[in-house]
């Protein structure tokens, strides 16, 4: 196996995030309980811990995750009423064409691709 780095990201509810995930497109690959392990089949590897109260406020949630993606626009589709910045996704100085979204837990997601 190649090097490769995977999130371990707390929630407060494992039901919500699990489903919140699945509509980004990994789904349930392990079920340990309080532990998740989320796959895509294409590279996404994603652990969701079960931390009940945590964060005490959504909005102070430090985490955030950038997810890379072919096709943005087909992602996008399917969280639409979820996207942070109106118009998005679109291209971004810094050569990416991307969108964000926050998950259950206050998670900052950015989904996108380099654009070449």
């Amino acid at each position: 196996m190649a090097n490769h780095a995977v999130a371990i990201v707390p929630t407060s509810d494992m039901e919500a995030s699990t489903a919140f995930y699945a509509l980004l497109g990994p789904s349930v690959a392990a079920d340990f309980g309080a532990y998740r392990i989320l796959e895509d089949g294409r590279g996404w590897h994603l652990h969701l811990n079960h931390m009940p109260g945590w964060p005490a406020r959504v909005e102070d949630n430090p985490f955030g995750l950038y997810l890379y993606v072919e096709d943005v626009d087909a992602v996008a589709d399917r969280v639409r009423d979820r996207i942070i910045e109106p118009d998005a996704p679109h291209a971004k100085p810094w050569g990416t064409y991307e969108f964000a979204v926050s998950d259950p837990s206050g998670v900052l997601i950015r989904i996108g691709r380099i654009m070449r």
